[in-house]
């Protein structure tokens, strides 16, 4: 587990700022604790819309990471997701990252695979595939392809 503090200083103009680009977590489960400020927004299903999460001071937002997909072969998938600033307020939040070790393998754990179904993934050594994650980031999941097959 990993954890990451991240703070946004009030933009009078927040249209003009860059926000986090969209993007997916390279983790298993992403626990995210909010504040009351709000400012995350996940894509819709359909993939043409983002849905902004009503903040609730001191609750978790819990979203599933590239990992996770991976492990059970697209079954559960990544959330696309970015910050965006407010204009008179303060955000602050505090991801925390569940992920397995560095030198551990991943992909589809053979549970995952029923009734003859095919991986979509390949297994890869987590170093690899969290070099390849760091080289795309910010780029939806487009780290993904490192370990399709």
């Amino acid at each position: 587990m990993n954890i990451n503090m991240n703070y946004y200083p009030p933009c009078p103009n927040p249209s003009i700022t860059i926000r986090d680009h969209q993007h997916c977590e390279e983790s298993c489960i992403t626990m995210l604790f909010q504040d009351d400020t709000g400012g995350l927004y996940v894509r819709g299903t359909k993939g043409d819309n983002w849905i902004h999460v009503k903040p609730i001071n001191g609750a978790l937002a819990v979203y599933i990471g590239d990992l996770l997909q991976v492990m059970t072969n697209d079954r559960y998938k990544s959330i696309d997701h970015c910050e965006a600033v407010d204009s008179s307020r303060a955000r602050i939040f505090v991801p925390r990252f569940v992920i397995s070790s560095l030198d551990s393998v991943i992909g589809p754990f053979p549970q995952m695979l029923i009734d003859g179904e095919k991986p979509v993934y390949k297994h890869v050594l987590h170093c690899d595939y969290w070099d390849y994650f760091y080289h795309k980031w910010l780029s939806g999941k487009a780290s993904l392809d490192f370990v399709k097959i």
